[in-house]
């Protein structure tokens, strides 16, 4: 018996009746004449000679969904030419002894173009729900309608939002619950302050990655009195399912996975906007509303009671307005705070590097030669990280101190033109613009992997690679081989933005950390009395630092010890704290 199968995933049911996935993929119950269960079978997969060989391969290029081919662009030089390639010839044989024998063909002939595509096999199972942060599947991006051309209604009739699919909202919120498990201190503040209202009155902007765990600090703003909208920091680290679960609930989201750059600065746009709605508070993560309001709103940015800022880009734009006396309101520098720079810089990013880089590429990381530029607490995190999976590890650095850690910690501190021709990774993590540039791009060796942990995504020269001499191919969301006329290729993530936040998940313990003291900072800016804070940049006191240490460490089922009457006049200390002065270096 034969059965063509074409672009199509192959079930084969079992003597029992279920059916299970076969180990190459390719789709359709296979049955015996008489319709009943053909049981238990052995594979084998022919080669284009006819002889058993390169089974996984065989099936990996001919288990392409139908459409997918066209839909991704797979070029090929003919319709004959490309059939004889992909048709592949299966056999299997039945527990009686009869041998079924059925044929697939490739994917089909997509459009030619400069950007190749590739996507691997999904499962029905992955399909149905939207995984956050998997470069296949999450936050689907197949929806070629930009939100900005829909109108969407929650179940409440309400549309003043912009999202890619308000129908993923039950997903999303299922992502917010768990990531509500794993943030205790931002639950904890939640339920201690609510019956406060302490934001009660504010109208906060809000500019930062739009995630699950995001969504906690947005629904904790609001029980505690605030009114938001909100709009993303970076155009690929939104997660579509919890942007519609927020705008299920009320919250004016305006935010997608896949923004174009006018996309972007239009949501933003959108959020400051409002005819009906005066902000005055700001929430940042880069600078970008701080920048958008004061140049689009000069005015309404006087009325700002203060503005709270997490990264390292958008602190630093302050600390310019201050100097050039631009800054008209009070800025609180959370970055800076103990903890986040501490905790978040360190413990996430040592994490989350690990993962984006497995989802992306695949890639070992025992005996893999690998540059990561900076040493401060991001790179930090990413060194510990590659280091304990046998990675051999080298730093570029400016600064001495950061380089004698460095050296101390066991890394050797080269130049990048030293170790670039040798890297099989290279990460940037400087804060810094083009610290990695087109030159040392051209040196690097075939397949070596580029990407980027710093905040701002200037750090890799991405627009030197924009030219028509080199070729991009798209490898999986957020993966591109950059192909130069020799053939060699380097793969580039997430287009040199954020790669922990674009390409993989980040745990939420840490976020909560931050999001616990970006709530306290807002707190804290909104009911301080007339004259606390000036025009200028302010760190957040080390009291309200330690109060968001103290939130989180029951999690551990940690205790504390106190000091006694003589213990604490020893040392000259409050037995409540603060327990360290503030030039304290942690």
């Amino acid at each position: 018996m034969e059965v063509n199968v074409d672009h199509v995933q192959t079930k084969i049911a079992d003597e029992d009746g279920p059916t299970g996935q076969s180990e190459n993929h390719v789709e359709g119950v296979v049955t015996t004449e008489g319709g009943q269960n053909s049981g238990t079978f052995e594979v084998h997969v022919a080669n284009e000679t006819g002889q058993p060989g390169q089974g996984n391969e065989s099936a990996n290029n001919g288990a392409q969904k139908d459409g997918d081919g066209a839909a991704n662009g797979v070029p090929g030089a003919s319709d004959a030419t490309d059939k004889k390639k992909h048709k592949k010839s299966y056999k299997k044989k039945a527990a009686d002894g009869k041998e079924i024998s059925f044929k697939t063909t490739g994917p089909t002939q997509g459009r030619s173009g400069r950007f190749k595509r590739r996507s691997r096999s999904l499962s029905q199972s992955s399909t149905d729900s939207y995984s956050s942060g998997s470069y296949s599947g999450s936050s689907s991006e197949d929806d070629d309608v930009s939100p900005r051309e829909k109108v969407q209604y929650n179940s409440k009739n309400f549309k003043g939002f912009c999202v890619r699919n308000i129908k993923q909202a039950a997903f999303g919120r299922r992502e917010i619950e768990i990531a509500e498990q794993e943030m205790p201190g931002l639950m904890l503040l939640r339920k201690r302050a609510e019956g406060e209202k302490p934001l009660k009155g504010s109208k906060i902007i809000g500019c930062t990655h739009i995630t699950a765990q995001a969504a906690v600090l947005i629904e904790t703003l609001h029980a505690l009195g605030a009114s938001v909208r909100w709009s993303a920091c970076n155009i690929y680290s939104t997660q579509n399912e919890v942007a519609a679960a927020l705008a299920e609930a009320g919250f004016p989201i305006f935010a997608w996975r896949g923004e174009t750059e006018d996309d972007f600065w239009w949501c933003i746009e959108r959020c400051i906007l409002s005819d009906d709605w005066q902000p005055n508070m700001i929430l940042d993560d880069g600078g970008d509303a701080t920048h958008m309001m004061l140049k689009k709103c000069p005015e309404t940015f006087k009325l700002i009671k203060g503005i709270v800022e997490e990264s390292v880009t958008g602190v630093h734009r302050l600390y310019q307005l201050s100097k050039s006396n631009k800054l008209s309101v009070p800025a609180m520098n959370v970055n800076d705070s103990v903890t986040k720079v501490k905790f978040d810089n360190l413990y996430c990013c040592r994490e989350s590097i690990l993962d984006a880089l497995k989802r992306t590429t695949d890639i070992m990381f025992g005996g893999k030669q690998v540059v990561v530029v900076g040493y401060g607490e991001v790179g930090k995190g990413c060194c510990a990280a590659l280091k304990g999976l046998g990675a051999i590890v080298y730093i570029t650095e400016i600064d001495p101190i950061c380089a004698l850690q460095a050296c101390m910690d066991g890394f050797r501190v080269v130049k990048m033109d030293e170790v670039v021709r040798i890297a099989d990774v290279i990460i940037t993590a400087s804060g810094n613009k083009t610290v990695v540039t087109r030159q040392h791009l051209d040196r690097m060796k075939n397949g070596c992997i580029v990407c980027n942990m710093g905040h701002s995504n200037t750090e890799i020269d991405v627009d030197s690679l924009r030219t028509p001499d080199l070729t991009w191919e798209k490898v999986r969301s957020q993966v591109d081989h950059i192909i130069w006329p020799d053939g060699k290729r380097i793969l580039l993530l997430a287009q040199g933005r954020l790669v922990n936040w674009s390409c993989s998940t980040v745990p939420s313990f840490v976020v909560s950390i931050t999001a616990t003291t970006q709530a306290l900072a807002l707190i804290e800016l909104f009911n301080a009395p007339q004259g606390r804070y000036k025009k200028d940049v302010y760190l957040l006191p080390k009291k309200l630092d330690e109060y968001v240490a103290s939130l989180h460490l029951p999690a551990f089922d940690a205790h504390l010890t106190e000091l006694t009457d003589d213990q604490a006049k020893y040392i000259g200390l409050n037995k409540a704290g603060p327990f360290k002065p503030n030039y304290y270096r942690y």
